[in-house]
């Protein structure tokens, strides 16, 4: 309700952070060190002006005892009623009395007919009491107030005493405050211009620079010439300069990835529809020839008919890694052997082959994978070690060999592919699994080993380079599916 009823213009948390920007933070610096710098002055302000209080009350006291001395050397009652007004006048004040012997004796007065409003004895004055007398004075004091003040006194005396007004007092302190005042402006605006320009120079005029440069940055992140050139300063300033320059690069390398995969999806996806064409048409040619009755017909014929229709397949989800995700997985119990030997097979990489071809896999295993998906993984890994073996050509089995191993361990089964070929680079290795980043074969884009990831992945699966071994070792690890207790005892109850 209140909402609606009120003015966009008279809303006061919109007033209060408009004037937060328009101020900015330039402007909240010179705020805060002008105040702080008053606070301080303020500080120095409360004794200083009780200080001052107390000094001018000692003066009078001082003035006082002279006086007493005077009137203490002259015989008794020989001082004229004229002189004692004039040297009351002289110190300030309207009585004055000594106390000597156990004796309190006035030795100057005059006609007192105001009531004292406040005594103040300076011979035990703490800094409490002499601050809120202070204030006191100066703020509740009146034109016709008068106070007694006590100090010690001369000759042995116990104290003397004087009654003064005690607008004179509060006239000084006023004074006093004015000129305090006028000096804490001086030096306040001093020393808040200097901290200010040097604060602006050091803190307020970098982040300037570095916030100016992020709205540029945002603008157009592709431009390399909006990455913001790092001024070498060793300080948090300099880092975060280094850090941004690093990031900025970091976005820009990644936008311009992404736009090449763009791109890439694009091309595809206009060859999609004619390049599926072609190979339904290569797929009816195959089901014709086989139908014909030469041996080695039907014996290749149903390969070549698998091997189209994983064509068209592979065809059809092309995109799925620049464009959108691959499927979930179907996973089932297979037999890992005979999924190596699908691979070997579809590879041909035979007896009769250059390059050597050694498997080992636990007799009877069972993986609980997707067969499509897991045999892309292993054609992948294959393949990019057959490429890295024949950049060694003529091959030699005996010493160019693809090794893969298989073996379960508890609810787990790790699979290793290794070859004995030159290996990886170093700056391969960094971005081994990253699309366009972790080929090493020119003309190569990498998606093999990134598309191998993403499917191990979808398995809850791990892939990784293994270190220390000759030519490339890729350890994978499928673990298999979580089976819920309730369900397991239900279908043993089933059975």
């Amino acid at each position: 309700m209140l909402g609606r009823n009120t003015p966009a213009g008279d809303d006061p948390a919109g007033t209060r952070i408009g004037w937060s920007r328009r101020l900015g933070l330039s402007g909240k610096l010179l705020a805060l060190t002008a105040c702080a710098i008053m606070l301080a002055e303020v500080v120095f302000y409360v004794p200083s002006v009780a200080s001052h209080r107390l000094n001018w009350l000692n003066d009078r006291l001082a003035a006082a005892r002279t006086a007493a001395l005077v009137f203490r050397a002259a015989p008794e009652d020989m001082v004229p009623d004229w002189l004692q007004e004039r040297i009351l006048d002289s110190i300030g004040a309207r009585m004055l009395a000594m106390r000597v012997d156990q004796k309190r004796r006035v030795l100057a007065s005059m006609e007192i007919k105001q009531q004292i409003r406040q005594d103040v004895d300076m011979r035990d004055m703490s800094m409490i009491h002499s601050i809120i007398g202070a204030f006191d004075t100066l703020l509740f004091c009146k034109d016709r107030d008068i106070m007694r003040v006590v100090g010690p006194a001369p000759m042995g005396g116990e104290f003397v005493e004087i009654v003064i007004n005690e607008a004179p007092l509060r006239d000084s302190m006023w004074r006093y405050s004015r000129n305090i005042l006028v000096i804490s402006l001086i030096i306040s605006t001093i020393a808040a211009a200097l901290l200010y320009f040097a604060l602006h120079y050091m803190f307020v005029r970098p982040m300037h620079r570095l916030t100016g440069n992020m709205i540029a940055f945002r603008a157009d992140p592709e431009n390399p010439a909006r990455v913001i050139t790092v001024s070498g300063r060793p300080d948090e300033i300099g880092i975060a300069e280094r850090e941004l320059a690093t990031m900025q690069h970091d976005i820009a390398s990644m936008l311009q990835q992404k736009s090449r995969l763009a791109a890439l999806g694009l091309a595809v996806s206009k060859i999609n529809h004619d390049l599926r064409n072609l190979l339904a048409s290569a797929q009816l040619i195959s089901d014709r020839l086989a139908h014909l009755p030469d041996p080695r017909v039907q014996r290749f014929a149903p390969k070549l008919m698998v091997a189209l229709e994983r064509a068209i397949d592979f065809c059809q989800s092309t995109l799925s890694y620049g464009r959108a995700q691959e499927r979930p997985p179907e996973r089932s119990m297979i037999p890992l052997e005979a999924l190596v030997d699908e691979v070997r097979e579809t590879l041909d990489l035979g007896p009769d082959a250059r390059i050597g071809w050694v498997s080992a896999v636990e007799r009877g295993l069972m993986i609980d994978a997707d067969h499509d998906q897991l045999l892309r993984v292993l054609i992948n890994l294959v393949r990019n070690a057959v490429q890295a073996l024949e950049t060694r050509a003529p091959n030699d089995p005996a010493r160019d060999q693809i090794r893969i191993t298989g073996r379960r361990q508890g609810a787990v089964v790790m699979i290793d592919v290794a070859d004995t070929g030159p290996g990886f680079p170093e700056k391969a290795r960094a971005h081994l699994f990253e699309a366009f980043q972790g080929s090493t074969r020119s003309g190569g884009t990498g998606l093999g080993l990134a598309i191998a990831s993403e499917l191990v992945r979808a398995h809850g699966g791990e892939i990784s380079l293994a270190e220390g071994t000759i030519g490339a070792a890729f350890h994978i690890v499928i673990p298999d599916r979580a089976v819920e207790l309730d369900a397991r005892r239900s279908e043993r109850a089933r059975a």
